[in-house]
């Protein structure tokens, strides 16, 4: 039997539905989330010795979810909820040294009365496939006094397209080139963006997340914004440029923000020929009829950086 060495182990449950009603007093807030709580810690034993007292069981996680998702004050904003419960866990269970809280909140948009003019207290709308994603890491590795976190926020499956105003020229050509210079062109992508948020260097406490002095909702919004304004007013002359100006525009706006990564798969649309009925459709300026190809497509990807 050849040695061997266990050098990495976690676990713990995914896919964990939950939704949440806050009711205030004179409307409801909502937000529904998919959650994924995994450890790591002193479980080696549960891999190598068959020996289970160290597994908090996944049931455990599942319920631990539901229950500070009941409690918690800071349920509606992912980033914090993923924050808690990592330093619950790291906390409670004094061989848990990291725990990986990674959340997908699904959309729910409150809905306006067209007779009224405003926004329905309780009653909501999915108005598209686009999600939130958080991926939070709490490291208690060196001790539960000195415990810090790592915190990625994104949005992913937002799709976007422009009729006009992009262009793809003058790239590089040799003997497999077959792509023609394109002055005008239909730009389509499913945006998955994700950036990492910088946290203040005091060690983490549950008594401190009110105090880290961060508007993630704010950053949400901002990074949605600043993608939906550049891909549209951006005269694009490819897709990693426009992708660049993406992301210079949200570090520069949001202080907090380390570092932006972007991946986006071309989503294709071919004029079709119909020169057998005499009806020009070829050239940029006169295409109108086009066939969406689903693949094989490109895909851009990029991080861009604070310096």
């Amino acid at each position: 039997m050849a040695e061997v060495k266990l050098t990495y182990a976690r676990y713990g449950k995914d896919k964990v539905r939950v939704f949440r009603i806050v009711r205030g007093p004179t409307h409801h807030d909502v937000v529904e989330y998919t959650v994924c709580a995994t450890l790591e810690g002193d479980i080696d034993v549960s891999y190598t010795q068959a020996d289970n007292t160290v597994v908090i069981a996944t049931d455990s996680c599942k319920n631990t979810v539901n229950v500070f998702a009941k409690k918690s004050a800071h349920v509606l904003s992912p980033e914090l909820f993923a924050l808690e419960l990592g330093i619950h866990f790291v906390t409670k269970y004094a061989h848990i040294h990291k725990a990986h809280i990674d959340i997908i909140q699904h959309k729910w948009t409150r809905i306006n009365v067209t007779e009224t003019g405003k926004a329905h207290p309780h009653s909501f709308v999915r108005d598209g496939d686009d999600k939130r994603l958080i991926g939070v890491i709490v490291d208690a590795t060196k001790g539960t006094d000195a415990i810090s976190a790592t915190v990625k926020s994104g949005i992913t499956d937002m799709l976007v397209l422009k009729s006009s105003g992009s262009a793809f020229e003058n790239f590089y050509t040799d003997e497999y080139r077959t792509l023609p210079d394109v002055s005008d062109r239909i730009l389509s992508t499913s945006v998955d963006c994700s950036y990492t948020i910088t946290l203040p260097p005091q060690p983490l406490t549950l008594t401190r997340l009110d105090k880290l002095g961060i508007d993630f909702a704010a950053i949400a919004t901002s990074v949605r914004n600043t993608t939906l304004d550049t891909f549209a007013t951006d005269q694009s002359a490819s897709v990693q440029a426009t992708l660049y100006n993406m992301c210079k525009k949200i570090i520069s706006d949001n202080k907090e923000v380390y570092d932006v990564s972007y991946k986006l798969p071309n989503k294709h649309y071919h004029a079709v020929n119909l020169d057998f009925m005499g009806l020009p459709n070829l050239k940029p300026a006169e295409a109108e009829v086009f066939q969406p190809v689903e693949s094989p497509s490109g895909l851009i990807m990029a991080t861009v950086t604070r310096a």
